[in-house]
């Protein structure tokens, strides 16, 4: 049988590496996908979809609560946490088809197996104990990223739960204790806590959420707080003993020790790249530190292979992997009008209550570079919108150049950001200054009013505080 050949290979179909086969066979080059588990990867299958579709239940749940509020009446509220799971399990599901048709339509390969790299070239592709190999012109490594370990805090899928396990409880435990405040640990705590579990969150570092902005993170943290969670910052677990009713946790809280009980802990203190078993030595494939080194067009330092997502390190974000596929594709296609990607312009989200969202520059980062700034600031409580809602609980942030107007960065928390979040990325994109945002005539009422406003504020100018 002979031998099968492509312009392009993509190894993992993740969110880069599904979208980066199908814009290549747009381009008209011949592309596959080897994938040695589930289409459409961790974010879809274990990540970023089922997560938002457990978080959304919690949502509705939280909404009810509060159903006096709104002049309404519910009477023997409760929830039915398999029947949970199996919702964000079938979404799941249902998006994996989903990227399987388009794989199809766009008539890009499916081969199932675990990739190598095997030759110049050449991908080794092993399934079911058999070895084939392909061809390529080009690869693009997309194999993603697992969940980090600490020693002595391995999770073992019973007591020590990674984020596959939080994903598919049996029951909502009593008692969690999450370790790590990135995004997925606070999103696991937002959610457990939702449905009566009593959380505590332990960071390292000496606040929540510490990639964010530092008004907003004190924000979030003071709202997770008036919600019940005991948030431990500064502090270290350094030892988890387990037993038959759950585990023991040894915390170090600046230099003193004390102990806490849960029945569940969550492990959430990062990821690493999936380097292994994937020909990268064998190839000289540079990495360093879990990840694939690759430079401003996601070339690694072997020619014609390159890595995209998480494979590559930070920002782990699905719709940066994505973007680094399309941008991949297209300069192996020569188109010319692509450009490397901005890490800066690209935003974050974190789907706990109150949600928090972000791009570009924190006011601190801003001040460090140099820059004279200009902040301003809007509460949702000056909102109508957000007062309508019930949802007057939130802070939107700018920093701006003094001197040019640049929009540095932007940050929220509170009901949606993690939508309005898109304007101030366009508008980074787009060069926009000041002048430009305070022309722009946004809608009334609308929860976007304040990120106009927030502007304003920046300026002196502010019409509604």
């Amino acid at each position: 049988m002979a031998e099968k050949s492509y312009d392009v290979v993509v190894v993992g179909s993740g969110p880069g590496g599904y979208v980066a086969a199908i814009r290549a066979s747009q381009l008209g080059l011949k592309a596959a996908v080897v994938e040695r588990s589930e289409i459409g990867g961790i974010c879809l299958n274990w990540g970023c979809i089922p997560t938002k579709a457990l978080l959304r239940s919690a949502e509705i749940y939280h909404n009810i609560e509060r159903a006096e509020e709104f002049g309404l009446k519910v009477e023997g509220l409760s929830f039915d946490g398999t029947k949970i799971v199996e919702r964000s399990r079938a979404v799941a599901g249902q998006l994996s088809q989903g990227v399987q048709f388009l794989l199809k339509k766009n008539k890009v390969d499916v081969i199932v197996g675990n990739g190598s790299l095997s030759g110049k070239g050449k991908i080794k592709v092993e399934a079911d104990g058999k070895a084939t190999e392909i061809s390529a012109k080009n690869i693009i490594l997309a194999t993603g990223a697992r969940a980090r370990t600490l020693p002595g805090l391995e999770p073992d899928g019973d007591t020590i739960w990674s984020y596959r396990e939080a994903m598919v409880p049996k029951s909502i435990p009593k008692s969690v204790l999450v370790i790590g405040s990135g995004a997925i640990g606070i999103e696991f705590a937002s959610f457990y806590k939702t449905f009566g579990a009593d959380v505590t969150v332990v960071e390292l570092l000496d606040r929540v959420l510490p990639v964010e902005d530092e008004e907003i993170s004190a924000f979030a943290a003071k709202s997770f707080k008036k919600q019940g969670m005991n948030l431990l910052t500064g502090a270290k677990v350094t030892d988890l003993k387990k037993s038959k009713t759950g585990v023991t946790a040894t915390i170090d809280i600046g230099g003193k020790t004390e102990t806490l009980k849960a029945e569940k802990v969550i492990s959430a203190v990062g990821i690493t790249g999936n380097i292994e078993d994937i020909g990268l030595e064998k190839a000289g494939v540079k990495t360093d530190r879990g990840h694939v080194t690759v430079n401003e067009w996601c070339e690694t330092s072997v020619p014609n292979v390159y890595a995209i997502g998480d494979l590559v390190g930070p920002p782990w974000l699905a719709h940066k992997a994505s973007h680094e596929g399309v941008m991949v594709a297209e300069r192996i296609a020569g188109v010319k009008t692509v450009h490397p990607m901005d890490a800066s312009k690209i935003p974050g989200c974190t789907y706990c209550h109150p949600q928090v969202a972000s791009v570009g520059m924190t006011e601190a980062a801003a001040k460090d570079a140099g820059h004279d700034v200009k902040v301003g600031r809007f509460p949702f409580i000056g909102n109508g919108k957000a007062i309508a809602l019930g949802e007057a609980e939130g802070l939107i942030k700018t920093v701006f150049d003094a001197k040019t107007g640049e929009l540095l960065g932007a940050h929220m928390v509170g009901a949606e950001v993690t939508e309005l979040i898109q304007g101030y990325t366009i508008a980074r994109q787009l060069e926009t200054t000041e002048a430009d945002l305070m022309a722009t005539v946004f809608p009334h009422p609308t929860l976007s009013e304040m990120m106009h406003e927030s502007v304003l504020d920046a300026f002196g100018r502010a019409l509604h505080i």
